[in-house]
């Protein structure tokens, strides 16, 4: 049986598949976009949640950048509903006329 070479992903192409999983996307359908084992998709959604997830030859993230990358996300989701929320009201605004 011949072992398959291990593959070496930057921190950058990580972090992008992660954020594409937390915006919603499910683990496989970004593992086939990215040309991913879906294994290693997974191990890496859980590493940014423990703050573990780093690229080749890159340094730990500190507590400070994950909470501060946890709160950005957040924003952003919050953004998006608030969005969402002004959209509906002016559907149901004009609905109502």
């Amino acid at each position: 049986m011949q072992k398959i070479p291990k593959r070496e992903y930057t921190a950058e192409f990580k972090e992008q598949a992660v954020k594409r999983v937390k915006e919603g996307r499910s683990v496989a359908a970004v593992a086939k976009e990215m040309g991913l084992v879906e294994q290693t998709l997974r191990h890496w959604v859980k590493g940014a949640e423990t703050g573990s997830l780093s690229g080749a030859g890159s340094p730990k993230v500190t507590p400070e950048q994950m909470e501060l990358s946890r709160l950005r996300a957040e924003n952003a989701r919050l953004k998006r509903e608030n969005d969402i929320l002004r959209k509906a009201t002016a559907y149901f605004a004009r609905e109502a006329l």
